[in-house]
């Protein structure tokens, strides 16, 4: 699922940040890298821009940069771990 998709007050698992150049340059200095958990703050009115939350800072991206953003919801991580671990 893609960041974007998240709704207000959901987290997800950070799985992969696509994109190129200056724009993933910038997206990873900013703390969006495999494994973080991100928070949805926010989404604004009229869908554009929403406001996250990651390693305590809280910052806004278009929902266009955010949709370059692979994410694992909160459930779907807690499955996936489920299935991992040895039974």
């Amino acid at each position: 699922m893609k960041l974007s998709e998240l709704k207000t007050d959901e987290r997800g698992i950070i799985v992969k940040v696509t994109g190129h150049g200056s724009f993933r340059k910038r997206i990873t200095e900013m703390g969006f890298i495999r494994g973080k958990e991100v928070r949805v703050v926010l989404n604004a009115p009229l869908k554009d821009p929403i406001e996250y939350e990651i390693i305590g800072y809280r910052i806004s991206l278009r929902r266009d940069e955010a949709q370059r953003i692979e994410v694992l919801s909160e459930s779907e991580a807690k499955e996936t771990l489920r299935e991992e671990s040895p039974s």
